[in-house]
């Protein structure tokens, strides 16, 4: 710190999922402030920047003014963190992969020179400089963390700090595959025991999501019943996209052995393999089985479907969505619809209203009107977000990735949303899910 500028981050660490206050003092009065915000994430940094007007105190709230300039636009304390982009020369993904290293953000605060109030004369000199750090754990002091390898299973499991039980999560990710530690790690911060459980692309398991037997998941299940005493006996199945359509068809398949579902970007049908499909089988193969044998679902030989969007080709019209077309065949659609009427505990859905991967809010809403006109008594929740896209993820994690390169397929494709409705949606729908978990064990 130099000529009196103070940066200060409250608190300084915490887990990911908290947030903080960031405020600027002994600015001079009307001078703009540029912060810059840098993480070292996995393949390299990723940063953002923004300049703010300090107030007649020489005072700057990150959390009450908004920016004048930079990459966030808003007054949120944490827009340095969710509008990060790559710096120039890195690659991978802002998620994070180890989640026992946490993430240091590291805060530079400069005062612009000249740009205090005119009237002040040289009091706006300015070129002061100072530095914070913004420290967020994965895996906060008291959580333990246990590699599960039992029965044919592959996941890890988080267990609070405290006494039990717990509310426990079975975390399911989407068609990128491997084993979402971390969300899982940040549910074991709130409170709730959580497996994050692999089904394909982890140690061990297919490189594909083609045909994953529905047992293992059964396994999984009666893993959960039997070794870890979950509150109210039974687990909450939470999953994100492919791993959404999963909790649905879950409960639906196991309904006497699931306390609740959330499901964050879902399906409310089975569909093929898609992106995730082995290329023996084509994208038009089957996701799941069961008995041996594959579940009917959307793509199998629908007579309304004569293209698909997961070869990088574009659709036929720029008005083309597959997901609409495939819902003319009546036939494969009453077939390959999720019954999730048979489930009577109870369901949220997270959605976002410009998902460019699926229709998830459209999804989400046929799943709910279902269960209402078939006399489902729990609670039913419908989290559905404006300018937010396919990549509803966790709290203060960089939102800016909406343009993306599928991690299987390697076809490019767009989750859509804004940076700011992604975050806005990431961060509400994680503190509402917590406390959708804990109410669900708790009845």
């Amino acid at each position: 710190m130099s000529g009196g500028l103070e940066l200060r981050v409250e608190p300084p660490v915490g887990p990911l999922w908290q947030r903080r206050t960031i405020t600027v003092r002994g600015a001079a009065p009307g001078a703009l402030v540029t912060i810059r915000a840098t993480t070292r994430r996995s393949g390299g940094d990723w940063a953002a920047q923004a300049s703010y007007l300090a107030d007649a105190d020489g005072r700057i709230g990150l959390d009450r003014d908004a920016p004048v300039s930079g990459d966030v636009r808003t007054a949120d304390a944490m827009g340095l963190c969710w509008a990060q982009r790559r710096e120039p020369g890195t690659s991978g993904s802002a998620e994070p992969l180890d989640v026992g290293e946490p993430l240091v953000t590291r805060l530079h605060a400069r005062e612009e020179p000249g740009t205090g109030l005119p009237e002040l004369g040289d009091a706006g000199a300015g070129g002061a400089e100072t530095h914070a750090e913004l420290v967020q754990q994965l895996l906060v002091p008291g959580v333990e963390r246990r590699e599960v390898r039992h029965d044919g299973l592959v996941g890890t499991l988080f267990r609070p700090a405290g006494c039990g039980p717990f509310p426990t999560a079975l975390v399911l990710n989407g068609s990128g595959g491997g084993i979402n530690e971390a969300r899982a790690a940040q549910y074991a911060a709130r409170g709730i025991q959580a497996l994050a459980l692999g089904y394909f692309r982890g140690p061990g398991l297919p490189d594909f999501l083609s045909r994953t037997p529905l047992e293992y998941f059964e396994r999984a299940i009666d893993f959960v019943r039997d070794e870890l005493a979950p509150a109210g006996g039974a687990p909450i199945v939470t999953g994100q996209s492919r791993g959404g359509e999963l909790s649905l068809l879950l409960a639906a398949t196991f309904p006497e052995r699931i306390l609740a579902i959330a499901g964050f970007v879902p399906g409310a049908y089975v569909f093929g393999a898609q992106g995730a499909a082995d290329p023996a089988e084509g994208w038009d193969g089957p996701s799941w089985t069961r008995g041996g044998q594959p579940l009917e679902h959307l793509w199998h030989d629908n007579a309304e479907v004569d293209w698909q969007p997961w070869n990088d080709e574009p659709p036929p019209t720029r008005h083309a969505d597959v997901y609409v077309d495939g819902l003319r065949d009546r036939r494969l659609a009453l077939a390959s619809r999720i019954p999730i009427e048979r489930f009577a505990g109870p369901v949220a859905c997270v959605s976002g209203l410009d998902d460019r991967a699926w229709p998830s809010s459209g999804a989400s809403r046929m799943v709910l009107a279902s269960l209402a006109r078939h006399g489902h008594r729990a609670e039913r929740l419908h989290l559905d977000y404006e300018d937010a896209g396919h990549g509803i993820g966790l709290p203060h994690l960089p939102s800016t990735d909406i343009e993306r390169v599928h991690p299987v397929s390697g076809v490019r494709y767009s989750n859509g949303g804004t940076p700011r409705g992604n975050a806005r949606a990431s961060a509400d729908s994680f503190e509402q899910i917590c406390a959708f978990i804990h109410r669900a064990a708790a009845a």
